[in-house]
């Protein structure tokens, strides 16, 4: 916890956490293992409950709310995104963008095909991990299994 958390301070994502939080009007407390939590985010987009920037979990709701037992999933999603933004640092927004992208082209949902929501959890983050393919996927996906 310790080594993604430094690396997220020195990749500059919790940086760019913290001047969003700021610039919002988010107040900061600490959570665990290292994450900070930036709570009473009141911006419309993304319309997610929850989101992380860097080390920072942003929530519209509060510290408390987020850490309590019954959204132990919940915080685990969102703390193994920190440790994706450990890993890519400033690349985690193209390529969290680009699978959102494909997920949204295959399903209509913008996470149940995204490799960085599956890694992170997708029941756990909110989404459905059964979301159906758009017809033309489903008939490309068909075809594709009969000819391989």
């Amino acid at each position: 916890m310790r080594a993604r958390t430094l690396l997220t301070w020195a990749n500059g994502t919790t940086l760019a956490g913290l001047a969003i939080a700021r610039a919002t009007g988010a107040t900061i407390r600490p959570g665990r293992d290292g994450v900070l939590i930036a709570e009473g985010y009141t911006r419309r987009i993304p319309k997610n409950t929850c989101f992380t920037v860097g080390s920072v979990i942003f929530t519209r709701r509060t510290a408390e709310w987020l850490l309590a037992d019954e959204r132990t999933d919940l915080f685990g999603h969102e703390s193994r995104h920190v440790g994706q933004y450990a890993a890519l640092g400033p690349l985690f927004w193209p390529a969290y963008y680009l699978f959102c992208g494909y997920s949204y082209a295959m399903t209509g949902s913008y996470g149940c095909r995204n490799a960085l929501e599956k890694h992170a959890g997708l029941h756990a983050g909110g989404y459905d991990p059964d979301h159906p393919l758009r017809p033309w996927a489903a008939r490309f996906r068909r075809r594709r299994s009969e000819n391989g």
